[in-house]
């Protein structure tokens, strides 16, 4: 048995529109996730006009995601943070302070589509911060980093049924540390920046977290807490993502790059992070909300 979910912003989602389509693929009951924004059905095998119903519902706004109705629930998040967790990415914006923006900005676009190697490129744009300051860390988290909508709400709900939360990032551990502490993550990895005399040496700590080390904190946390890769639910952006969101039991590509969007298993175009919540069956009411969060 397949779930499917539609989903889009709030007071968007036609009724008449999901009750057509539940309709022409022979699907069992209705239900409401959210009144308007979201709502899932069961069929009992893909539809041969799933592939151009997905198209066509982008195109008014709606993400349409099919899936095993089985262990929808999952049980661990495998997330990344950067245009992810974040609506920033950090080294672009480090950059900007520095007076590299642009050049970095289309370094990083490149690289997190995959047209360039993750480590390469890493190292490249890290050379370019060589000689700032290590208190504009601090000044970029606290002036320029924001929360991806949805995030705090992901996080508290999962937590509140017994699911643990990892945050992996090809970025730094001076943001991961923050925005893993402001949402309320069990932990987290990523690259350290390294420092000397208090300024930016232009060079990370190695081993460098990228692709690969995403795939072992999946094999790694999942062992340590007895859980499979199928109780995972991975999301990320970038084409460093995709080992993770490919073995992950749910891999969710949010606003990802096209070369992402073409290998994941599940796709969030319109929706925020709180699509991710309705994907395991979660209603809005269901909702765990925290205290407001921010960075600073």
């Amino acid at each position: 048995m397949l779930t499917t979910t539609l989903i889009a912003k709030p007071n968007t989602l036609d009724p008449a529109l999901a009750e057509a389509l539940r309709n022409a693929w022979g699907g069992g009951d209705l239900v409401w996730l959210s009144p308007d924004e979201a709502a899932e059905f069961s069929i009992p095998a893909l539809p041969d006009t799933a592939a151009s119903s997905w198209t066509a519902l982008q195109d008014q706004g709606i993400d349409l995601v099919i899936q095993p109705s089985e262990n929808r629930r999952k049980r661990m998040l495998l997330a990344d943070m950067d245009s992810t967790m974040i609506q920033q990415e950090c080294i672009d914006e480090l950059a900007e302070v520095a007076g590299v923006g642009a050049q970095v900005k289309e370094i990083t676009a490149r690289a997190m589509n995959g047209e360039l190697d993750f480590e390469g490129a890493l190292l490249e744009r890290v050379g370019l911060l060589k000689d700032m300051p290590e208190t504009v860390i601090t000044d970029v988290l606290n002036t320029r980093i924001t929360l991806m909508p949805g995030g705090p709400e992901l996080i508290a709900t999962m937590k509140a049924n017994h699911g643990y939360a990892a945050l992996v990032s090809g970025g730094f551990t001076a943001f991961t540390e923050r925005v893993a502490q402001t949402l309320g993550f069990d932990e987290n990895r990523a690259n350290t920046l390294l420092v000397a005399d208090g300024k930016l040496t232009g060079d990370v700590a190695r081993p460098i977290l990228g692709r690969e080390a995403k795939v072992d904190a999946l094999v790694d946390i999942t062992a340590r807490l007895g859980l499979d890769t199928a109780d995972v639910l991975a999301v990320g952006d970038g084409a460093n993502d995709l080992g993770m969101l490919t073995r992950a039991g749910s891999g969710v590509a949010l606003h990802a790059k096209p070369s992402v969007q073409a290998e994941a298993k599940l796709r969030i175009n319109h929706g925020d992070l709180t699509a991710l919540l309705f994907l395991q069956g979660y209603s809005r009411d269901d909702f765990v909300t925290p205290e407001d969060r921010a960075l600073a």
